[in-house]
């Protein structure tokens, strides 16, 4: 019986147990297998081939196709000579038709085409690629030739077109195919497979006959003579039993009358050996024996007990040492980890600080640099005005017994003079303006903190009694490099209710110019401390959360908020008697707290 199976084309047998088999065709002739064309691709007619079958580009299976040339099928009536090839005279496979119209095999005309100036063998004309076509009514007239079947030698004598070929290979008894087991290397028709696989394979299933264990017969020898668990065995040692299942071999290993053993006291010293026939006579008379080996190894059992007590005795009285120690060097790894946490907090913000200073020392270089050439203008200005005032001087004298043009050029100096001393005037401006930027820079702050040195704190206070300055304002200090900006306020004679009885100190928020990227209102958290300069180091502090709804704490829109703090933040007398002022100065330090500000 033979099967034709889609959409994968396969060959059908039967196995020894009459189960049937498929064989691919691929698999069965691979002399038939050629590559696919170098041709450019076209409409794909309908074929019953499956889709993981490859293809050419005219619909063909490849297995189908010579390996190179024309088709060498045995034709039942001569080809006419428009189907042959021009080059290898064979009947025309996947034709292609040349400008001067002559027509090729496809791997043909592409050998052509690869010799450098290719030229038509027929007529010597020149070739070019893109002037070569498919021929699709001469492939349509040469696929439907009658042909023999490709097994006419083994006796098949079927008649059909060309591309019936394939499907009839598929059935055709006479074709050859290998043995569908796989390991069998033999091949056979496909009408012999049945008998093959029934009697003549090496490779086809059996059974033994032992254990009913089904396996290639290749394999059934080795089977039996190594692991087959009810083929029949003798007893290595020569007893009675002559035969026994080799499963049961090791149980009776155990039993047998002429095995060799040992005495079951020999881990007590006993040393003989002999039969397992001999062992019940060589108990019972060396029962006594047996038993003072028993007594031997007691009484040495015992002794190691004790030593193994007294050892165990002697580290119970190290132990709670040890415990002490484990716990002591328990608490030192924790103080250990804890310092370890701390240090590493320091290092963290210890690496934040350079990184701000040393943005901060960059800006500072370069207003520095700037400041230098202003300073070497206004050098070169003072230079150039001391030589006119110079050249003025001798004019003068000069011009007073001279003519109206020396009293023309007298006053036209006179212009230049004035316009140096303006324009000295605006480079003197500008350089007081650089030393303000410049002191501004060099005592900002990027981390939250604010340290204010105010000197001269008794003339400063004088002014303050006096109304002549009532307010001091700090420099400006930062949340970071690019956040909030903020600054802080002193009345050193008190501002409303601690007016002429305290130091009022208030906290500003000032215009930065990150602004947009900052959450609004202000919410970080205040700190204002006077700084004791005693070595008790007793510093006076008050902290404050700011109010969300104080337009203290909004957006700036001018070019600082209303200033928010503590009127009565430290009184005269305790700041006059303490150690808070020395040298007649005194420090004020602000701390804003910054580790929930979102980084940008």
């Amino acid at each position: 019986m033979f099967l034709l199976m889609f959409p994968q084309v396969m060959s059908a047998g039967r196995s020894a147990d009459g189960r049937e088999v498929q064989i691919p065709l691929q698999q069965v002739a691979p002399s038939l297998i050629s590559p696919l064309s170098a041709a450019p691709p076209s409409h794909r007619p309908a074929n019953l081939w499956p889709s993981s079958e490859p293809t050419t580009q005219q619909g063909v299976p490849a297995g189908f196709l010579p390996l190179h040339g024309g088709f060498r099928d045995h034709f039942v009536e001569t080809p006419e000579a428009k189907y042959c090839c021009e080059a290898c005279r064979l009947v025309l496979c996947q034709p292609r038709q040349t400008e001067c119209g002559h027509r090729f095999c496809n791997s043909c005309i592409c050998d052509i085409l690869s010799r450098p100036n290719p030229v038509c063998p027929a007529d010597m004309e020149p070739l070019f690629r893109d002037k070569i076509f498919k021929d699709v009514c001469c492939h349509r007239e040469i696929m439907s030739l009658k042909v023999y079947c490709r097994s006419e030698a083994n006796g098949c004598q079927e008649q059909m077109s060309l591309q019936q070929i394939p499907d009839h290979l598929n059935v055709c008894p006479f074709f050859e195919v290998p043995c569908p087991l796989g390991k069998c290397k033999e091949r056979m028709m496909r009408k012999e497979i049945p008998d093959h696989l029934s009697w003549k394979c090496k490779h086809r299933e059996t059974t033994c006959e032992f254990c009913s264990t089904k396996m290639p017969l290749t394999d059934l020898q080795k089977h039996k003579d190594t692991v087959c668990p009810a083929f029949p065995v003798m007893c290595p040692n020569h007893c009675s039993f002559t035969s026994l299942p080799r499963s049961e071999l090791s149980g009776h290993q155990h039993d047998c009358p002429k095995a060799q053993v040992s005495c079951q006291f020999h881990r007590y010293g006993c040393t003989f050996k002999g039969l397992n026939q001999d062992m019940r006579q060589h108990e019972s008379t060396f029962a006594a024996e047996h038993l003072k080996m028993m007594a031997n190894r007691n009484l040495s059992l015992e002794n190691k007990v004790e030593d193994v007590k007294g050892e165990l005795m002697e580290r119970y009285k190290v132990l709670p040492a040890l415990s002490s120690r484990l716990s002591e060097l328990e608490n030192q790894n924790e103080e250990l980890r804890e310092k370890n946490r701390q240090m590493e907090q320091k290092l963290a913000t210890m690496q934040k600080l350079m990184s701000s200073h040393s943005e901060k020392l960059l800006e500072v270089e370069l207003e520095l640099h700037s400041l230098r050439l202003l300073r070497d203008e206004v050098e070169s200005l003072r230079g150039t005005l001391e030589s006119v005032r110079t050249r003025l001087a001798a004019l003068e004298q000069g011009g007073r017994g001279g003519s109206g043009s020396t009293t023309h050029t007298l006053a036209s100096l006179e212009t230049q003079l004035n316009r140096h001393d303006d324009m000295l005037s605006v480079h003197e401006i500008r350089l007081a303006d650089m030393d303000l930027r410049f002191q501004v820079l060099e005592t900002a702050s990027y981390n939250g903190t604010l340290i204010w040195k105010i000197r001269d704190y008794k003339r400063r206070k004088q002014d303050a009694v006096a109304a002549k300055t009532l307010s001091l304002y700090s420099q400006p200090f930062y949340t970071g490099y690019f956040g909030y900006k903020m600054c802080a306020r002193v009345y050193l004679n008190g501002d409303g209710m601690g007016k002429g009885t305290h130091l009022s100190l208030f906290f500003v928020v000032m215009r930065g110019e990150y602004d947009a990227l900052l959450p609004w209102p202000f919410k970080q958290k205040v700190t204002l401390m006077l700084m004791d300069q005693g070595p008790s180091r007793k510093h006076l502090g008050d902290a404050f959360k700011p109010d969300p709804n104080s337009s203290s704490f909004r957006r700036p829109v001018a070019e600082m908020n209303i200033a928010s703090g503590c009127p009565l933040f430290v009184s005269q007398t305790v700041l006059e008697t303490g150690t808070y002022i020395k040298d007649d100065t005194i420090f004020i330090k602000v701390t804003v707290d910054t580790s929930d500000l979102p980084d940008l």
